[in-house]
C-alpha cells in the first residue's frame, strides 16, 4: 500500500507528543494505518492545498479559521489530546459539516480521583505535617498527634462539578459510607441520583460539607466563582481540594481562608504554572501543594493514543467515535481552560 492509499492525519498534537501519546506498538500502528503528516500547529494554514484537502484527521487542537477548514473537505474529525477544549476554531462550521470534535480527556479522570482522595487523607490525618515534625523531632505520639484529625468515613463531602473526574472521585469514595452531595448545573438532578449522589445548591455544598472537591471545568460562566464569600461560608475545618483548573476560585481568597485557619486545603493547580518562587502558596501552612502532576501519569497518556486509534478505525468505517468524549455544540465554546504548560 503507497502512501497515497494511506488516510492521511496531520499531527499537530502540543503541548505533547507522538512519543508521549502512543506507546511503540501504537505509533507503529498509526504509521502502518495513515500517512501522518507532522505539522507546526500555528501553521496548518500554511500547508499545501494538495496536503489540506486530503487530510482526514487532526491529531491536536491547532488554531484553525473557517477558511482554512473549506479548504478541507475531506476532514473528519480532529482529536484533542490536550484535553482543554479551547475557543480557537469555528465550532458552528465544524458543527454544520459533521466534522466530529473529540477529547481524549477522560484518561485524567481516575488518577486525579485517586490524588484528590490522597489530598483528603492527607488534610484529615494531618499526614504531611505529622512527618515533616518527625523528619525535625517534634512529632506527638498517640493521641496528641491527632488534636485536629478526623475520618473521612460517613463524613459529610461535597462535590462540583461532575463530569468525568465527578464521578470517578464518587467510585473512589465509595467505600468510606460518606454522604455525597453534588452541585453541576449542567446536569439533571435524576443523572445525579442515578449515580449515588445527592443533586445540592452550591450553597448546600459548601456550608454542609466536611470535604470539598472542586473537579468543574472553567467556563465562560464560572471564572472566579468561589471567592472570599464561599470560603467563608464553609465549615471552620472543613477541607478544600482543588482538582480542576485554579481559575474557578479567587485564589488569594483561597489563601486567605487558610491563612486565617478557617479552612485547610489542597490544590494541583494554581492561577501560574509553573508558580514564581516566592509565591506566598509555597510556604502557607495548612495547605498541600501538588505541581499539576494529578494526572500525569505514562498509563493515562498512552490511553489517549490507544483511543485515537480506536476512533479512527471507526471513523474510517463510516461510524462514530465511541471512546473519546465529543464535544457538543451548546457548550464547547463556553470552555475557558488554559492549555497545559507542561507534561
Amino acid at each position: 500500500m503507497t502512501n497515497i492509499e494511506r488516510p492521511l492525519a496531520i499531527s499537530a498534537p502540543e503541548p505533547r507528543t507522538l512519543d508521549l501519546i502512543f506507546s511503540d506498538k501504537a505509533r507503529a500502528k498509526l504509521h502502518s494505518k495513515y500517512e501522518v503528516l507532522e505539522a507546526n500547529p500555528e501553521n496548518i494554514a500554511g500547508l499545501d492545498d494538495d496536503i489540506l484537502s486530503r487530510a482526514r484527521y487532526i491529531i491536536g487542537q491547532p488554531p484553525l479559521s473557517a477558511e482554512t477548514l473549506a479548504r478541507m473537505p475531506a476532514l473528519r474529525s480532529i482529536l484533542n489530546v490536550e484535553s482543554n477544549l479551547l475557543n480557537n476554531m469555528p465550532y458552528d462550521v465544524l458543527f454544520q459539516r459533521g466534522i466530529h470534535v473529540v477529547t481524549t480527556g477522560q484518561v485524567f479522570a481516575e488518577p486525579v480521583a485517586e490524588i484528590g482522595l490522597g489530598f483528603a487523607l492527607a488534610l484529615a490525618r494531618g499526614i504531611v505535617d505529622a512527618d515533616v515534625a518527625f523528619r525535625d523531632g517534634s512529632e506527638l505520639w498517640g493521641g496528641e498527634g491527632n488534636a485536629s484529625a478526623r475520618l473521612i468515613a460517613a463524613s459529610e463531602i461535597g462535590i462540583v462539578g461532575f463530569g468525568d473526574l465527578g464521578k470517578a472521585l464518587r467510585r473512589v469514595l465509595s467505600g468510606f459510607r460518606a454522604h455525597i452531595r453534588v452541585f453541576d448545573p449542567w446536569l439533571p438532578g435524576s443523572i445525579l441520583e442515578e449515580n449515588g449522589v445527592e443533586a445540592a445548591s452550591l450553597e448546600d455544598v459548601l456550608t454542609r460539607s466536611d470535604f470539598i472537591f472542586v473537579v468543574a471545568a472553567v467556563t465562560s460562566e464560572n471564572r472566579g466563582f468561589l471567592g472570599a464569600e464561599a470560603f467563608a461560608s464553609m465549615r471552620k475545618g472543613a477541607a478544600f481540594i482543588l482538582l480542576s483548573r485554579a481559575d474557578v476560585v479567587d485564589f488569594d481568597a483561597l489563601m486567605g481562608a487558610v491563612s486565617s485557619g478557617h479552612i485547610v486545603a489542597a490544590s494541583d493547580v494554581y492561577p501560574e504554572e509553573p508558580l514564581p518562587p516566592d509565591h506566598p502558596v509555597r510556604s502557607l501552612k495548612g495547605f498541600i501543594r501538588s505541581a499539576h502532576r494529578a494526572g500525569a501519569l505514562d498509563s493515562a497518556f498512552k490511553k489517549m493514543g490507544d483511543m485515537v486509534l480506536e476512533d479512527m478505525d471507526l471513523m474510517d468505517r463510516n461510524l462514530p467515535p465511541m471512546r473519546c468524549k465529543r464535544a457538543e455544540r451548546e457548550t464547547v465554546s463556553r470552555m475557558r481552560s488554559k492549555p497545559v504548560a507542561v507534561n
